[in-house]
């Protein structure tokens, strides 16, 4: 149990006493990043007092008062609605009428496929919009799984084109290790291949209204099935996912005071509804049947060997064309409120000022289980678990280092710069809430940003940067970089040159990086919001270890002195961005650097 703290403002005002406005004052900058003070902050953050910070309930509002308190006290300015730190987020429930079709043209003859009439279109399908493409790929299983030596894409350009593929299941002998990645075919030929379209066949395993960016079968992104897709990413089939609603959350279906029930919505988002995504499509027999008619291998033949695992072709569709239109009809009928925390230290030059280097990080968690120690068969079990049980008797899942770190990491950046030298560009602070149900806060800012957009040329995502991966004292210096070559290349060589130039340089491991990374690390975190829009990014993160989502993520287990030189690294590479001339170079090269590659400390 982490010792009751005074309040909030009582202490600042305390603290301020004490030292004394202008000593703080002077002392801004790198070398204002003190273990001492991110250990005094999470101390409070990953508190019982904060009950695990869920989605929607006290604990939450707690953090963020005590977020705001600070920026207050440093003289940070408001960046929020209307004058203050606070950004509404509106999670919106959502009914869809779809009237989205198909149109299959082979070898001249045309017919046409409406959506539950041998296709399924995901219930957020997006904006309507026509998409037409004559380039189409068959490409057996749709699956890059480089460790285990297999790559239906090798060789293949799917760029603008649209990706067919079969077999739920996979290929026959794919280690279980790597048949995760089953569930992400469509995510991967549209996002990293930049694929126009991807369409495969019904799941095997349920569901049937694919999601945007997955497996048919799954559920769109932000949409309750997959509420855990939290940084850096976990093995298990639903990684991180609450096992109940965020504490708070009103239940769909329940009426009050007599009014009717609040009708189950078909998704949850915070994004646009007219927002364009490339179609991901479900299809039965008839549609595959017609779409391969004049095919070097007929459906029937590919379905056989699919169903039995076995080797497939890849080939080109010639002649085929495939009109997607989207169509659908959106009605709100739930909207949840959340709030993100947002603060700005303005930049020094008057002209690059306008611009911004925005610094990130979530400041939720899986909140606490309301149910009690119960026995059962195989022992004690804790009832209404929230994530992991590693200490029975214990309720609250703190999440000290998901994303407690961030939280107090970003706290210490915005002091630097708020009470230290100001670079040119001015500094956007944002505590994205409801990371844990889908990255609500960080999509919802990227859409309904409380600045323009466009004028943020770097954004920098913290989480988990307080522990060893795995625990392993090898890995006592060590911080694993995501994307930061993917868009900028100047951006990467930023982030190198700041820690080369630091007094004693961190090891960055770029393994996550690697497209090949089973976790997908880098669309898991607040982070690829951001990338979504085209803005050079870096994650910085330490990795998993065994307290991740278990209810023993505690302040005790942290590595201060670590996780100190590493948001001086964050200081050091947001500086020299904001310091510059010009905005990072937009390249767009994509991942380069990854599993093979590490920057060794000297």
């Amino acid at each position: 149990m982490v010792r009751r703290l005074l309040p909030v403002r009582v202490r600042l005002v305390a603290a301020c006493l004490a030292l004394g406005i202008v000593s703080v004052a002077a002392a801004g900058g790198r070398e204002s990043i003190k273990g001492q003070d991110l250990k005094e902050w999470l101390s409070y953050i990953a508190s019982d007092d904060l009950e695990g910070r869920a989605l929607y309930s006290t604990g939450i509002g707690l953090a963020a008062a005590y977020i705001e308190d600070h920026l207050h006290a440093w003289g940070v300015k408001p960046g929020g609605d209307k004058g203050s730190y606070l950004q509404t987020v509106r999670v919106i429930g959502v009914k869809t009428t779809s009237h989205s079709t198909v149109t299959v043209e082979v070898a001249g003859e045309t017919r046409t496929f409406a959506d539950g009439e041998g296709i399924i279109v995901p219930r957020n399908a997006g904006g309507k919009r026509r998409v037409s493409v004559d380039r189409v790929q068959f490409a057996g299983y749709g699956l890059d799984a480089p460790g285990a030596s297999y790559e239906d894409f090798r060789g293949l350009n799917v760029k603008g084109a649209a990706v067919i593929w079969l077999g739920t299941a996979g290929p026959k002998g794919l280690d279980q290790t790597y048949r995760r990645l089953l569930t992400g075919r469509n995510r991967y030929a549209t996002d990293q291949l930049q694929a126009v379209a991807s369409i495969g066949p019904e799941s095997t395993f349920g569901g049937g209204r694919g999601g945007r960016g997955g497996q048919p079968g799954t559920p769109a992104a932000g949409t309750p099935g997959n509420a855990g897709q939290p940084a850096p990413g976990a093995a298990a089939a639903a990684p991180g996912a609450p096992t109940q609603p965020a504490a708070g959350a009103p239940a769909a279906g329940r009426g009050g005071f007599g009014g009717p029930p609040i009708p189950t919505p078909d998704f949850t988002t915070v994004q646009r509804l007219d927002t364009p995504i490339p179609p991901t499509v479900t299809a039965k027999d008839a549609f595959f049947e017609f779409l391969f008619s004049h095919a070097p291998t007929k459906y029937a033949d590919l379905k056989q060997m699919a169903d039995a695992q076995a080797p497939l072709p890849k080939f080109a569709l010639a002649g085929v064309k495939l009109t997607f239109n989207v169509d659908a009809d959106y009605e709100v009928v739930r909207t949840q409120l959340a709030k993100n925390v947002v603060g700005i230290v303005e930049g020094s030059d008057p002209q690059l000022k306008a611009t911004y280097v925005a610094f990130g990080a979530h400041y939720d968690h899986v909140g606490y289980a309301e149910g009690e120690v119960t026995d059962t068969a195989n022992g004690p079990r804790r009832t209404g678990a929230r994530g992991r049980v590693n200490a029975i008797d214990d309720r609250i899942w703190n999440g000290a280092d998901d994303d407690g770190s961030g939280t107090v990491s970003l706290l210490a950046l915005a002091k630097a710069f708020a009470e230290g030298p100001r670079p040119k560009r001015s500094l956007l602070f944002v505590w994205h809430t409801g990371e844990e149900s889908g990255l609500l806060g960080s999509r919802y800012f990227a859409d309904y940003p409380t600045i323009p957009i466009d004028r943020i040329v770097t954004q920098l995502n913290i989480d988990m940067i307080g522990r060893n991966r795995d625990d392993k004292a090898t890995e006592a210096n060590t911080v694993y970089p995501v994307g930061s070559d993917r868009i900028s290349t100047e951006l990467h060589g930023i982030l190198e040159a700041a820690n080369k130039a630091a007094p004693k340089p961190l090891t960055l491991n770029y393994e996550m990086n690697d497209p090949a990374d089973l976790e997908q690390v880098y669309y898991r975190s607040d982070h690829y919001s951001y990338a979504a829009k085209g803005i050079p990014i870096i994650f910085f993160t330490t990795g998993l270890h065994p307290d991740y989502h278990a209810n023993t993520d505690e302040v005790s287990k942290i590595e201060f002195d670590k996780m100190t030189r590493i948001v001086q690294l964050v200081y050091d590479t947001g500086a020299r961005v904001a310091n510059l001339d010009h905005a990072p170079a937009r390249d767009n090269q994509g991942p380069r650097v990854g599993r093979a590659t590490t920057t060794a400390s000297r």
